[in-house]
């Protein structure tokens, strides 16, 4: 949850909150802020603003009303970091409003629902329409089809909670079970605390605190503070100096104040340092954060001319004197930079002559460095090209990172320091001399008001979500006798378990148990493929592998327990990487094969063959609600009720059932929402809830386990990795006519869904082109890191990355534009796929044609070609994408009908943000022909609808839907006699009549299947399309790039929903713009996972969506294969994202054609995703030749 304090908390992602001190208002996360820093403040959670009981607050109403919120998770951070702008500023501007939300993260919506809702609250002027372009250079407009701005409650600063006078109390040292936490009031105070205890922890703002619960580093005994008070002081002279423990939200507004008022050529270094706190980090970091010499800050402050420089008269930049500070990180914002630098020169008046010149640097060693030897020998030099090629080459030599420098990118980051002095010495040379709209497909007219489908219903549970009120599985309250679980987890990738010692974790407070596999009492053979253990026995086969777990009292009690579990291993010599595999020929069987044509025959006849190979980087699910279990053993007959944040109630059921040794028919599982899946919980939930339900056996009691956010990443496994070997044949007009591809997946210790994944790859290498001749072959790598599993897409957006790479070489070869390659080779109406499915209904063609119609592309692209004409260091690409996506799956539902009339519709997809639950509700309403509030889904069950499938391949909505459809069929048929009898009652008339509750369990999408041995049957009951055209601009000296404007064209069918189903393709494309350009895991060579985080694995941001982002449902085109003619929406939009990989590769085109100097290959791998270390080493230049 979110808490607003007059200082502003908010939790570690989910858990945020307002902090009132006297009457300024802070946000700051909940996991950063100790309990005792909390002292003389206000803290104010989302609950305390607003609440479906009583009335919603404006920032609530207006982020669900909005269709801001999906599976709602994230939802009272981003609540209360905008409750905190509006206390402290009733009216923000838009930029301000941006930035309020920059330690926010979203995995669900794409971010632009929660923009353009809360832009509302916007000082405007003029006009009844909205339209605004914020500092992302996002223009939005307000589209009313979505919702309707003129219904929102207005804000009343005057009705908000006053600071509690209570709190102006005194301090008193407060003391834990191990730890002491002193409070001072003055500096002097604080340095005699100190000389009495020197190994007290001085916490002044110490953002790291927070991670002392996860056990990095030692505890220590005392902590000393002196937060509640502020020892800091602002002196202000000729100069500005800071206090040693200014927060650095109060540096911020200083300097913006000191910009503002002082004249613009006086404050370069104030700008300098304003524009890296920008990109620092969040709002909620700043607020406690007091250090300015730590992460991106470092060189830019700690450099002695930005000292000195502070503290002296600021006049003195008037005389000649320019200071610029430089940032690169893997994502602009919120991130931990590669490598920063400060830079200043100071001439000799009314010269270009160098006096005084400075150059730090953060990132090139274990601390700032200043390029002193480079920088004495440029004292009288002029500023000239003869000076730039000195210092870089000074820089190349000094700067040296050896080959296994901690941080890794060696090349890349020494690259940079010759960058930003380039951009440096530019900047210096310089002094020296949009519409977001959205195309809402229509409701037929003359439609009944109370039909819902159709119409943009907002999620039901966004109000919920908004204020707290909306319970995930961990909210549920503590069970009187409950326990609390933690995994102990192996720290070696491959290895014989020689011993394990749990003495010193019986010694912890409130210890119970050690489960491991000698306690199962069924089997301890578990997982899809059976090749699983419940807990490792014997040996341990990745990093991460479950070999036991602490029961305790509490959580932190058992996290204690967990780290004193001692472990003694034999090493096993250990396969990590897919190449490892290949090497050593550790593949899962069986390999899988799609053939069609005569590939000798293509590739004799073709004119040009071109070959190479691709590597796809995994991804982290990075759903913002981790793993959670909650086991009830209910003490007869062997019956236990289980609380799971999963995706597959029917595994998880089977699983525990089999794992304890009694009937599925003992085991009740029960799903009320998710906090996002993304299929990271479709069968990796299970290794949770069977060690829960394990521990709640064994000891009679109630247990509860959530993982924290590393062990979630370190245990569960993401997206394949994949490797791709490709070998293409074409005629000179650009048709492909043969294609072989070997693709090889990294499944890792055991099988799970990777067959599947990779068939799904096969079934996609073609993506949208009728090639003749193909092959395509599949491996699953057997390796030891965490078994990987299914993720939004499949192993579809693998297999079409591929496709497109291949295909953008063949265009490139041809010397043809790629968009026209692309539509030369696209099926057509009828035409067979390589695995023989007749494409019916191919609406790929409009999709295309409206898709570059809408975009502008001819027109924009001659732009493009311009701009990279006229710009040496910054390029632009343009790239327009095709999909197809082959969709599958069965389903089932439950109805009760009421004899108030009201209805309990219960289905077997389970709610984690998509909207389904939204959906299956209109469906209902539209069969029924009641309105919606009558209609009410309470959770998934294992007792209600048994069998399920997961909710998983974007198609429950079509299979539920069929199946609440076919329920509610039959309900009317049962009631069609009574309304025979009173054919003018109501439906509270009928019902009451009717007194027997109707059930149904239904399925869907029949005669399917496939034969991967003789090529034949259908794999897919229809295929979903789409198409995008993305523009990005890279800085070809530092390897960054915006994202400028995106346009997609989807094929949805007939909506039934078309807010949640435009809230679905923006959610998946950024979602798959981080799978391709940011989101990056990193292994060492032993197999343990580096990227366990937000600190170190980066998700997109508000700040990294297109600053233009279209998105148009097709029109005129329903699915007859669904429910009332719509298509799955969830994965499909997802590899569309790949537009913008794309386009950033035709944008490196560019930057190595325009440069003269290189002699480039036209064909360059450039893998995924696209970093912008890949980025800066493949403009290959002057400056990448000297590293």
């Amino acid at each position: 949850m979110t808490q607003s304090v007059s200082k502003s908390l908010m939790a570690c992602v989910d858990n945020e909150m307002t902090l009132i001190w006297g009457s300024s208002h802070f946000s700051a996360n909940a996991c950063l802020a100790p309990i005792c820093s909390l002292h003389h403040v206000a803290v104010t959670t989302v609950e305390g603003i607003g609440s479906t009981k009583s009335r919603l607050h404006p920032v609530q109403e207006r982020i669900a009303k909005s269709h801001g919120s999906q599976c709602g998770f994230c939802t009272p951070g981003i609540v209360m970091s905008m409750y905190t702008l509006l206390r402290n500023q009733p009216e923000p501007t838009i930029e301000e409003i941006e930035d309020a939300f920059q330690g926010n993260l979203c995995r669900c919506t794409g971010y632009r629902p929660i923009l353009q809702g809360f832009r509302t609250f916007a000082r405007v002027s003029g006009g009844d329409e909205v339209s605004l372009i914020c500092s992302l250079s996002q223009q939005i407009t307000l589209s009313p089809s979505l919702f309707n701005p003129e219904e929102f409650t207005p804000l009343d600063p005057t009705q908000e909670p006053i600071f509690p006078p209570e709190l102006l109390v005194g301090d008193a040292p407060r003391r834990g079970e191990r730890v002491t936490w002193i409070q001072a009031s003055t500096l002097q105070e604080l340095l005699d605390l100190k000389a009495q205890d020197p190994e007290a922890k001085l916490v002044v703002g110490n953002t790291e605190i927070g991670e002392i619960k996860h056990g990095r580093g030692c505890v220590s005994k005392c902590f000393l503070n002196c937060e509640g008070n502020r020892c800091f002081s602002v002196h202000v002279f000729p100069g500005i100096s800071f206090g040693a423990s200014c927060p650095l939200s109060f540096v911020e507004k200083t300097l913006l104040d000191a910009v503002t008022n002082l004249p613009a050529h006086q404050t370069e270094v104030f700008k300098g340092v304003l524009e890296q706190l920008r990109w620092f980090a969040g709002k909620q970091v700043k607020s406690v954060a007091v250090s300015p010499c730590s992460g991106a800050l470092k060189a830019e402050v700690m450099g002695p001319f930005v000292t000195r420089q502070i503290s002296r008269n600021l006049s003195l930049v008037l005389q000649g004197e320019y200071f610029s500070a430089f940032k690169q990180a893997s994502r602009r914002e919120d991130d931990i930079a590669k490598v920063t630098s400060g830079m200043r020169v100071l001439f000799n008046p009314g010269t270009a002559q160098v006096k005084e010149l400075a150059l730090c640097y953060g990132g090139m060693h274990d601390r700032t460095v200043s390029a002193l030897k480079t920088t004495r020998k440029q004292i009288s030099n002029f500023w000239n090209e003869e000076l730039l090629q000195n210092v870089c080459a000074g820089l190349a030599e000094e700067l040296s990172l050896a080959p296994d420098a901690p941080g890794g990118m060696v090349e890349f980051r020494r690259t940079l320091t010759l960058s930003f002095f380039f951009k440096f010495y530019l900047t210096v040379l310089q002094k020296l001399g949009i519409q977001n709209s959205k195309d809402v497909s229509e409701v037929p007219k003359g439609q009944c008001e109370e039909d819902m489908v159709g119409r943009p219903l907002p999620h039901l549970a966004a109000a919920m979500q908004a204020s707290g009120e909306a319970v995930y599985c961990d909210d549920i309250p503590r069970y009187e006798n409950e326990l609390s679980l933690r995994l102990v987890t192996s720290t070696r990738a491959h290895a014989k378990i020689k011993s394990i010692d749990t003495s010193e974790a019986q010694k912890v407070p409130g210890f119970v148990c050690f489960i491991s596999a000698d306690d199962v009492p069924g089997s301890n053979i578990t997982g899809i493929g059976n090749d699983e253990m419940v807990f490792a026995k014997d040996k341990v086969t990745c990093i991460g592998h479950i070999i036991g777990a602490v029961v305790t009292d509490t959580r932190e009690h058992a996290q204690r327990a967990a780290q004193a579990v001692r472990i003694t291993y034999e090493d096993l010599p250990a396969i990590i990487t897919i190449e490892d595999a290949i090497a050593k020929d550790s593949f899962y069987e069986p390999e899988l094969k799609i053939e069609k044509g005569n590939l000798t025959k293509g590739f004799s006849e073709a004119d040009n063959i071109v070959s190479g190979e691709l590597y796809i980087g995994g991804q982290e699910h990075f759903y913002l609600e981790t793993h959670c279990t909650i086991a009830v053993p209910k003490g007869e007959a062997g019956e236990m009720e289980l609380f799971v944040s999963t995706q597959n109630t029917t595994k998880t059921q089977s699983f525990v059932a089999n794992m304890l040794g009694v009937p599925a028919n003992r085991i009740l599982v029960r799903v009320k929402r998710m906090g996002g899946g993304f299929g990271g919980k479709e069968t990796r939930s299970t290794v949770v809830s069977t060690a829960v339900a394990l521990a709640a056996y064994k000891t009679g009691r109630p247990v509860r386990c959530m993982l924290d956010r590393d062990e979630d990443m370190l245990i569960t496994g993401g997206r394949h990795p994949f490797l791709a070997r490709y070998k293409v044949g074409f005629m000179k007009t650009g048709r492909v006519v043969a294609l072989k591809v070997e693709h090889y997946s990294n499944a890792g210790n055991t099988l799970d869904l990777s067959q599947s994944i990779m068939e799904r790859a096969l079934f996609h290498m073609d993506n949208c082109y009728n090639i003749p001749n193909i092959r395509g072959t599949g491996r699953m790598c057997k390796t030891n890191l965490p078994s990987n599993t299914a993720f939004r897409g499949f192993g579809g957006p693998q297999g079409m990355f591929i496709a497109e790479h291949w295909m953008s070489e063949v265009a490139v070869t041809c010397g043809l534009p790629a968009e026209e390659v692309r539509r030369k080779n696209m099926y057509k109406e009828g035409d067979l796929t390589h695995f023989n499915q007749k494409l019916e209904g191919f609406t790929l063609s409009r999709c295309w044609e409206e898709c570059l119609a809408s975009s502008q592309y001819h027109a924009r692209k001659r732009e493009v070609d311009k701009f990279n004409e006229e710009n040496c260091w910054k390029k632009r690409g343009l790239s327009v994408l095709p999909t197809k996506f082959g969709i599958s799956f069965t389903a089932g539902a439950l109805v009760h009908v009421y004899t108030d009339g009201s209805v309990l519709l219960t289905h077997g997809g389970t709610e984690m943000g998509q909207g389904l639950h939204t959906k299956m509700v209109q469906v209902a309403s539209r069969t029924l022909k009641i309105p919606t509030s009558k209609i009410y889904i309470s959770e998934t069950s294992t007792n209600t609808v048994p069998n399920t499938s997961p909710t998983a391949a974007s198609v429950s909505t079509d299979l539920n839907g069929q199946a609440v459809y076919e329920a509610c069929q039959t309900i009317l048929k049962r009631l069609e006699p009574f309304k025979k009898k009173n054919p003018s009652g109501s439906w509270e008339d009928w019902v009451t009549a009717y007194l027997d509750a109707v059930s149904l369990s239904a399925t869907g999408t029949p005669n399917l299947g496939y034969s991967f041995e003789t090529n034949s049957g259908n794999p897919f009951h229809y295929f979903s399309y789409g198409v995008a055209c993305s523009e990005v601009e890279i800085d070809c000296l530092t390897g960054d790039h915006k994202n400028l404007r995106t346009d997609i064209v989807m094929d949805v069918g007939s909506s039934l929903n078309p807010a949640i189903d435009i809230g679905q393709v923006e959610g998946a494309f950024v979602q798959g713009l981080g799978l391709f350009t940011l989101e990056e895991l990193h292994y060492s060579p032993e197999g343990s996972l580096h990227t366990r985080g937000p600190s170190t694995y980066k998700i997109p941001a508000f700040g990294s969506i297109p600053s233009e982002f279209r998105v148009s449902l097709l029109r005129d085109c329903p699915n007859k294969k669904a429910i009332y003619a719509s298509k799955a929406v969830g994965e499909p939009p997802l590899f569309l994202a790949a537009s913008i990989f794309f386009a950033i590769k035709d944008a490196i085109h560019a930057a190595r054609a325009g440069n003269p100097d290189c002699k480039t290959k036209k064909l360059f791998q450039l893998n995924s995703p696209a970093t912008p270390e890949k980025i800066r080493n493949a403009c290959v230049d002057q400056f990448t030749r000297l590293v």
